[in-house]
């Protein structure tokens, strides 16, 4: 009892997190918009025979909408699609359908104590029963609700691989399996799903023929009431005419076994599309399957290359030189084994252009080095709040240099710089060092930290005294840095090679520089020189300039490589 409870409180905590922060007003107005959407893409696609929208985008919306109804109206049955009201056929045996298991763990569990286990692709396509009465075909009907689908015997004469006999007179026989589009050579992990499933769908809705029934294959993974064992299925199936099922059934023992095959046919190259495998423990019989009864067979698909979620917040981060990144907080997803919660999607000028607000569903991959990447907007709330922006023009090389409200996050860009690696390598003083400090009022500009005395920094919220000391310590220690080191820490836009090769040590040397002196270093033309001029004589800097003239030692800047 003490689990139950501690799974359905996860269970409900897990929920919450997903729930938008909405009145019930908006929570309203948000799930009609989208509930008007997906009613117009089932018309679409289960009346006209025309997918508008990837699958993908619309399964991740239907799961939206479902998340919206746990949340706001929990005693409504969740949606589904909205299947064609004509032509509804009852299936002689329900579709049962297989459970989603997460990982290898899952599956190992679920194998445990089962015999004669089988394995086979998840063939990505359109589910179907075909049904056969003295060994000729009367009726293929589509997996509609499990129970009940649509009558498409009429398009299965145009479907090659579907035998119409098979050579079986004893009576009436039913099978269950996958319509898919017939590929040549398809490799899962480099191509993905192409959208095959939708263009099989698309082809057995339309009213007239398609092309594409002739590029439709037929793979059996189901024989209610069959052969006992799935060898002696998968034998009578290829005397029937459905081959696929021997070629492509593997016996298993344990979850390495699955793993081996998933991992395989996920690279090697298919003549269908699959997203994940099927594992199979010999069946109930037929009068027990039922929509979502079928725990004899479990599917372990594939980790998805893109994942939909929802955008939390928007932060805008402001670098050194006053560029302004934008960030999207996400809901957390896990994409290839990475947590991901924050996605960079680049300049303000391009979240402008991509119109992303809280609320709104985003497409996510990983991009080269697993680095989060922004695919696609999938769905925007109708509600539009746009959070407060910063002012492009507020923010650029020479402003904040000076801690001011409107300046924190540059100025703080700028310390972190100064201290790193690139500036005066200050072992142990990274970005948390400055906040601290900065949440005390200190430093007020970019170098009074150099004013700081141990008790002072001893008296800031967060700060012991021996950190105190060692803080105390290194910034004294900076001062004995080589005349480059400062300059690259104040940030003056000299490039690597010109600096390595400029021979000044001191403030006034670099000052008294025209500028045909500074075009005649590495990698400096004119228009350059003429922004380094600007920014060593522009009024927020020559300030620090006198200031670091004043409280550092004059030094010759050292000749080793990285001065």
């Amino acid at each position: 009892m003490r689990i139950l409870l501690l799974l359905l409180a996860l269970s409900c905590s897990t929920l919450q997190a997903q729930c938008p922060v909405w009145t019930p007003a908006h929570a309203a107005s948000e799930m009609t918009a989208l509930e008007k959407q997906l009613s117009e893409w089932d018309d679409a696609y289960y009346r006209k025979g025309i997918s508008v929208v990837g699958d993908e985008r619309y399964d991740a919306l239907l799961q939206t909408y479902q998340t919206w109804q746990r949340c706001f109206v929990p005693q409504s049955d969740l949606r589904q699609p909205q299947l064609a009201q004509g032509g509804k056929m009852l299936h002689p045996v329900a579709h049962a359908g297989v459970r989603k298991l997460a990982d290898k763990q899952a599956v190992a569990r679920w194998m445990t104590g089962k015999t004669d286990l089988w394995v086979q692709p998840k063939v990505d396509g359109v589910a179907v029963t075909l049904s056969y009465h003295q060994g000729r075909l009367v009726n293929l009907i589509s997996r509609g609700d499990g129970l009940r689908g649509e009558d498409w015997t009429a398009k299965a004469a145009l479907i090659p691989a579907i035998p119409q006999r098979i050579p079986d007179s004893s009576g009436s026989l039913t099978l269950q399996g996958e319509l898919f589009l017939l590929m040549n050579g398809h490799q899962q992990a480099g191509q993905g799903g192409v959208n095959a499933r939708a263009l099989v769908a698309g082809a057995m809705r339309r009213t007239s023929a398609s092309e594409v029934l002739s590029r439709v294959g037929v793979f059996i993974w189901g024989w209610p009431d069959g052969p006992a064992t799935m060898q002696e299925r998968v034998a009578k199936l290829s005397e029937a005419g459905f081959t696929l099922a021997a070629s492509w059934s593997q016996p298993v023992s344990n979850a390495g076994d699955v793993e081996g095959w998933r991992t395989r046919w996920f690279s090697q190259p298919l003549p269908f599309v699959t997203d994940g495998v099927v594992v199979h423990s010999p069946p109930a019989a037929g009068q027990y399957w039922l929509p979502g009864n079928g725990d004899w067979a479990v599917a372990w698909k594939y980790d998805p290359v893109r994942v939909t979620t929802g955008v939390k917040s928007v932060d805008f981060t402001i670098g050194r030189t006053g560029k302004i990144s934008v960030v999207l907080n996400l809901d957390p997803v896990v994409l290839d084994d990475k947590q991901v919660r924050r996605v960079t999607l680049g300049s303000l000028k391009q979240w402008q252009s991509a119109d992303i607000v809280p609320g709104d569903r985003v497409l996510i991959s990983l991009a080269g080095q697993g680095i989060p990447r922004l695919d696609d907007v999938v769905w925007r709330v109708s509600q539009r709040d746009p959070p407060a922006t910063p002012q492009a023009e507020s923010y650029h090389s020479l402003s904040c240099f000076m801690l001011t409200p409107a300046c924190r996050a540059q100025f703080l860009a700028r310390l972190v710089w100064l201290s790193s690696r690139n500036g005066l390598a200050m072992q142990g003083i990274n970005r948390s060092s400055w906040q601290k400090l900065m949440q005390a009022g200190h430093p007020e500009h970019l170098f009074s930290w150099l004013l700081l005395t141990p008790e002072q920094l001893s008296e800031i919220k967060g700060i012991t005294q021996p950190r105190a000391h060692y803080l105390y310590h290194q910034f004294t220690f900076s001062k004995q840095m080589p005349f480059k080191r400062w300059v690259r820490a104040l940030g003056v836009p000299v490039p690597e090679r010109a600096l390595n090769a400029m021979e000044d040590d001191s403030w006034q040397t670099m000052l008294a520089r025209g500028e045909s002196s500074w075009q005649q270093l590495p990698g400096v033309g004119r228009a350059l020189a003429q922004q380094i001029m600007a920014f060593l004589t522009a009024p927020q800097v020559r300030p620090l300039i006198a200031f670091l003239e004043q409280n550092i030692p004059a030094r010759i800047s050292a000749p080793h490589h990285g001065s």
